[in-house]
């Protein structure tokens, strides 16, 4: 009953949300010359209409997936929202717009106030991460187009130890620190740019996103959801709001007879086993190491924010105004053959050296803070990784794990006991008939 409640409040919350939205559209240039407007590389802008129907259906897919997953307990169901969901938002929706890339469009309002995030993007980033915090992480498991690709193509799961995947996460929180630092100093949109499905989506991309697609696509087929794991900024953020969440998947709908058999059928290695008693001098050797590794925090903060700054000057590459600036310095080596786009760029528009070197010399501060901050919060994450991983916790049976589990399924079909309870909630509504 309170998570049929708290569906109906998000619905609402959602719907009116959705009412207070403006779009400006504006026709294009009619130029007197031969000259013709190129064709865009990116989606077209769609009409308010389009994207009220965007959120709508994602509301919806988003109510259905935590419906299948903790009161219906169907895989099944959650197979074919899987599909319509890969359908919509990645075929016809063109992978846009996608919460994973709207962490750039939100970073970058929230330090630029020059820049407007649209409604739509506002609404696809902060739905998910609602919607975790009460449901767990569906969205990952049925809604995801991203997911759902690397989900089908799974033939032969190989199994990852706890230690290798937790140190490959570190990827995906360096990903993300380093979006939403380009992001911030409006140098690129990392992460729509090198969306590693954009390809298959809108079925032309550029060369490198091609061999990106692909490659991912070849690890999928036996690595369950790579991207998802090792490297989806977005998932980072939802393993934490995971871990707070109100409802979660729970593997059996009674009590845990330990049969093994979920685990056998998770491909994520996200089933946590019951635990055994230590003995007491694994307590004492466990007690220090402990220690040991808080103690060692701050040295890895303390040497990340050395690396993060000592890398700001090549991280402020990405920006144009410092690769402007690089370029000017180094103006000499250039002959009117190989002159880069930017500095023609620069000749025609009249600039002087003096204002791109000041601009350069801006972005190279924020960077250099940037960079700094970046580093330590990755510090920070490697030793609380370690510190994880030293500190067992006591289960008595085999459970879905809070912040690792992408509420696919798997597991229901897998566990005798929900068989069991699926063919008597069966029999009781043929008696009830």
């Amino acid at each position: 009953m309170r998570m049929r409640a708290g569906l109906i409040f998000m619905l609402g919350l959602c719907l009116l949300s959705s009412a207070a939205l403006s779009i400006q559209r504006f026709p294009p240039p009619q130029f007197e010359t031969d000259y013709t407007i190129p064709s865009p590389t990116t989606p077209p802008p769609r009409s308010a209409t389009f994207d009220i129907i965007d959120t709508a259906v994602l509301v919806a897919a988003l109510a259905l997936a935590s419906w299948l997953v903790l009161k219906k307990r169907s895989r099944r169901g959650v197979f074919w929202l899987m599909i319509f969901c890969l359908l919509y938002f990645g075929f016809w929706r063109r992978g846009c717009v996608c919460p994973i890339g709207a962490i750039g469009n939100v970073s970058l309002g929230l330090f630029n106030p020059e820049y407007a995030i649209p409604w739509i993007v506002v609404a696809f980033f902060f739905l998910p991460l609602v919607f975790t915090l009460f449901f767990g992480r569906t969205f990952c498991g049925s809604v995801c187009p991203l997911g759902a690709v690397q989900d089908f193509v799974l033939l032969r799961p190989l199994a990852i130890p706890r230690w290798l995947e937790t140190a490959l996460r570190l990827l995906a929180w360096l990903y993300l620190s380093l979006a939403v630092l380009y992001a911030a100093t409006a140098s690129s949109l990392v992460i729509c740019r090198y969306d590693p499905f954009v390809a298959f989506f809108r079925l032309g991309a550029n060369p490198l996103l091609w061999v990106i697609s692909i490659s991912m696509i070849v690890i999928a087929v036996f690595v369950g959801r790579p991207y998802c794991r090792f490297l989806c900024p977005l998932g980072v953020i939802f393993r934490q709001v995971g871990r707070v969440s109100k409802h979660r998947v729970t593997i059996t709908p009674d009590e845990c007879i330990q049969c093994r058999l979920c685990e056998n059928a998770c491909p994520f290695g996200a089933i946590e086993k019951p635990t055994v008693e230590w003995p007491t001098d694994e307590h004492v050797k466990g007690r220090r190491r402990l220690v040991l590794l808080i103690l060692l925090l701050p040295v890895l903060a303390f040497v990340g924010a050395g690396v993060g700054y000592w890398a700001h000057p090549r991280l402020a590459m990405s920006h144009p105004d410092v690769r402007l600036a690089q370029m000017l310095q180094h103006k000499d080596h250039y002959t009117e053959q190989t002159l880069p786009d930017e500095l023609e760029a620069f000749n025609a528009a009249g600039q002087t050296a003096e204002d791109v070197y000041q601009k350069a010399e801006q972005k190279l501060g924020q960077f250099a803070v940037g960079g700094t901050i970046v580093g330590l919060w990755m510090g920070l994450i490697a030793g609380g990784s370690l510190i994880g991983q030293s500190i067992f916790w006591k289960r008595s049976g085999y459970e879905a794990h809070r912040s690792g589990c992408f509420a696919c399924g798997r597991c229901y079909k897998a566990c005798p006991v929900h068989r069991q309870w699926l063919n008597n909630k069966n029999q009781n509504k043929q008696e009830s008939a």
